[in-house]
């Protein structure tokens, strides 16, 4: 295949797959398989790394203004109700501190279940029930939305509702701990997704689906921006399996790691878009019926039952 047209799809697929809650990781593999992509070259497995970038670029510009308006009112908040640890900002950055310190102790394990695809598949597919079943169980609560009876802003004889955290910037201490704890499940064990873990997480603990989703993606920027510009200096310094020095790297190669950014970031931007939208008046079910039957089948490929 031509190297310009693969650079276009493997950066669809990267911008695709890197925010929703079917695992960048887990489709990036598959598809390289599926396309020969020679993993054994360090160009390559740098490019995944650039592309993966492009995407990540697309978060701070995406949620420009909502960041902007968290650190103008930083760090006693809108409601004036916070303080330098409760402060939203801080909460993302104490729930990366949770993530970052385990992940990068499990770096040799994580790097060894990249490789393999039962982890990716029995993660995609244990994902996809957890993430259904926490949606089913709150799906109702969403529906009636904050103003319901039953809801804290409507108190009645009706059940109180398990949603107490309709917006990001209202999260407490207690789920940014716990919101991070889980995210270390998305590092260890690749085809998790860092959305699927993060949303599921949030909502067990009392957060809306909007609110967890943006609280997904605020974690993302420091979480991913981390992790993935390590990698790549590891690659480009020579200090990991598969090096490859700035010099060593053709102007052709050039022109196929800027085609894939650029398609990675256009795309991401467009998918973050229309998947906040979506999750505002829709579930999380079809995400979780495709992980599952997405998991099947990759378990199935590993297992040799279909062509590999």
């Amino acid at each position: 295949m031509n190297d310009y047209l693969l650079s276009v799809l493997l950066g669809i697929v990267e911008g695709l797959t890197e925010f929703l809650p079917v695992s960048s990781t887990a489709h990036l593999r598959i598809s390289e398989a599926l396309l020969h992509v020679p993993l054994a070259s360090g160009y390559w497995k740098m490019y995944s790394i650039v592309i993966q970038l492009g995407a990540i670029l697309t978060l701070p510009v995406y949620f420009r203004h909502h960041i902007a308006k968290l650190f103008s009112k930083f760090p006693e908040g809108e409601k004036k109700d916070c303080t330098l640890l409760t402060h939203p900002l801080s909460l993302v950055m104490i729930a990366f501190v949770v993530t970052a310190i385990p992940s990068f102790l499990l770096t040799k394990v994580i790097g060894k279940n990249l490789e393999s695809l039962y982890v990716m598949g029995a993660s995609l597919l244990i994902g996809g029930i957890v993430m259904w079943v926490i949606d089913a169980m709150k799906a109702p609560w969403e529906k009636a939305g904050p103003g319901a009876p039953g809801s804290p802003s409507s108190p009645s004889s009706t059940p109180a509702s398990p949603i107490h955290t309709w917006k990001m910037d209202d999260i407490h201490g207690g789920q940014a701990l716990w919101i991070g704890a889980c995210q270390i499940l998305s590092a260890v064990f690749p085809g998790t997704s860092r959305s699927m873990s993060t949303i599921a997480a949030g909502q067990l603990m009392g957060m809306s689906r909007a609110a967890a989703l943006e609280f997904s993606f605020f974690l993302s920027m420091p979480t991913m921006a981390v992790a993935t510009l390590y990698t790549l200096f590891k690659s480009l310094s020579g200090k990991d399996g598969n090096p490859i020095g700035v010099a060593e790297i053709t102007p052709h190669q050039w022109v196929i790691l800027a085609i894939g950014f650029v398609v990675s970031f256009i795309v991401a931007y467009g998918a973050v878009a229309w998947f906040m939208g979506w999750v505002r008046k829709r579930g999380f079910a079809p995400f979780a019926m495709y992980r599952i039957v997405l998991g099947i089948a990759v378990l199935a490929w590993a297992a040799g039952m279909i062509g590999r």
